[in-house]
């Protein structure tokens, strides 16, 4: 893996899980990680109720827009964790894939996106502890 490990999180509108994905993994491990999210059939905005979830802990995602799933962002990164999208993320050696089975957001009030927003803070909680633990003094 590289110095500063990447990596791609990956739902089917990149507009809920994925978009909490990253912001948690920028937002726990700053500059110590690349992080990117895409999605195999980008929605047209984040999911107003993720947003608010997040906006909850402190975290604005409003203004992130989602994005296509491409080749070069999946060659580009060290792991590529998959959220619902089944088998549409492109497989390269030499990658990590993980596949984080988690409840899709999509149509859910703020209530209901809670319990997702904290499950995929312990997943990229773990997942820092793995790629880029803090650097000891």
């Amino acid at each position: 893996m590289a110095e500063k490990p990447s990596v791609l999180f990956v739902c089917v509108h990149n507009a809920g899980r994925s978009q909490m994905a990253a912001a948690w993994l920028a937002h726990l491990a700053g500059d110590r990680v690349e992080v990117r999210s895409a999605g195999s059939a980008p929605g047209a905005a984040v999911n107003p109720a993720a947003a608010a979830a997040m906006a909850e802990v402190g975290i604005d995602i409003s203004a992130e827009v989602p994005k296509v799933l491409t080749v070069d962002a999946v060659k580009a990164s060290d792991v590529c964790i998959t959220m619902g999208c089944g088998d549409t993320c492109p497989v390269f050696p030499g990658k990590r894939y993980l596949d984080w089975q988690l409840e899709d957001p999509a149509g859910q009030g703020v209530e209901a996106v809670r319990p997702i927003r904290d499950e995929i803070r312990t997943l990229v909680e773990r997942l820092i502890a793995e790629i880029a633990p803090e650097p000891t003094a």
